[in-house]
């Protein structure tokens, strides 16, 4: 896709006021390309965030912008400091979106300004506050009216569909890649006994289907750069039906690692218990009051869990072809792959220390 868009038209098709300034892209999103509008406004300089939503993920851009409506929508509601959540800005027809000429489908937001997102936590309280972000906004989301939300992308964090997916790519072989990754397929089809549980008990009424966010990379959460809370969790497109295990173990994921997510060096990779114990604190903090025990109970094992399903994703695209995630080098997606794997292996090595901590939170949540 072409990223020289006429943002001089799409600008003015949303309701934002004064001289387009500058566009340029912001951030390292693996989706949808992110540009930041600068406008003057009387003399002041005023940001956005303007997003090309990538319509080959997400193939109902309509409906993934209702869901952003509605999630945003209610959680002002829920809090009076606008900080706290997204504020989409509607374009000229009333819609939420812009269609351009070529059919992109574009979408702005007010900026956050004074906060920011990290790749790496760099501190324990980082991680407490982003966790304790997404906690509040999966309680915000508990009593939200209107129905069900749209899946935007069916069995997202479906582990078994993932594992069939891989199961699948490794049978065509499309680019003849199989017998260079064959550690990596074992370790995944070793594991696939255990892959069916959360939707196992979700199955047997044992825990509940709530909304989640479904991609809760803690770079998704902005920390406030005066204080240093967790304010806005942002990049909504997967916001849908699903476990809250999916949101906790992706923080898990992405939380207690000290390296990137496509760390070669894998003797860099490691959880770090003491941003675990952040995390949980932090998310139970805020989603402990909604919570029933079972859901409580499997969070540690989602974190090994959500890991495995993410790297299962990178080595199904690595042997597709790299057809899904951006990649910036031969074989990402295979080193994304073997980092997660890691990740898995050291997250397995502490579940005891996971279990005992959290019976401890337990307590304190339930007093």
């Amino acid at each position: 896709m072409k990223k020289d868009f006429d943002f001089s038209s799409i600008a003015s098709s949303f309701m934002l006021y004064g001289d387009l300034v500058s566009a340029a892209p912001y951030g390292n999103g693996h989706i949808n390309d992110t540009f930041e509008l600068v406008f003057n406004q009387s003399g002041n300089q005023v940001r956005y965030i303007l997003q090309r939503i990538n319509t080959n993920i997400f193939r109902d851009p309509v409906s993934l912008m209702e869901n952003i409506s509605r999630v945003t929508a209610h959680q002002k509601l829920k809090s009076s400091d606008s900080r706290q959540y997204l504020t989409l800005v509607s374009a000229n027809d009333g819609k939420k979106y812009v269609v351009d000429a070529e059919g992109n489908y574009f979408r702005a937001y007010l900026f956050i300004e004074n906060a920011t997102s990290y790749d790496i936590l760099e501190t324990p309280r980082q991680a407490y506050e982003a966790a304790r972000a997404f906690g509040r906004f999966q309680a915000d989301l508990a009593d939200i009216t209107g129905g069900r939300l749209v899946e935007t992308i069916p069995d997202f964090h479906n582990t078994p569909v993932r594992v069939q997916n891989l199961e699948n790519a490794i049978r065509k072989d499309a680019c003849n890649r199989v017998r260079e990754v064959a550690e990596e397929i074992d370790f995944v089809l070793s594991r696939k006994d255990i892959c069916s549980k959360l939707i196992d008990l979700q199955k047997a009424n044992i825990i509940p289907e709530r909304i989640t966010h479904n991609d809760t990379k803690l770079n998704n959460v902005m920390i406030d750069n005066a204080t240093g809370r967790g304010i806005c969790v942002i990049d909504l497109d997967t916001v849908m039906p699903g476990l809250v295990h999916y949101d906790f173990g992706d923080m898990v994921r992405t939380g207690t690692s000290p390296a990137p997510e496509d760390e070669r060096d894998l003797g860099k990779i490691f959880m770090r218990f003491e941003n675990f114990e952040a995390l949980l604190r932090g998310y139970c903090s805020e989603a402990g009051k909604v919570l029933n025990d079972a859901e409580l109970e499997n969070l540690p094992f989602a974190g090994a869990l959500i890991t495995l399903e993410i790297g299962t994703r990178f080595l199904t695209d690595y042997l597709e072809g790299d057809v899904y995630f951006k990649t910036h080098r031969e074989g990402h997606n295979l080193d994304r792959a073997r980092s997660q794997f890691q990740l898995v292996r050291s997250i397995e090595s502490q579940y005891n220390e996971m279990m005992n901590l959290l019976n401890q939170v337990k307590k304190e949540i339930r007093k």
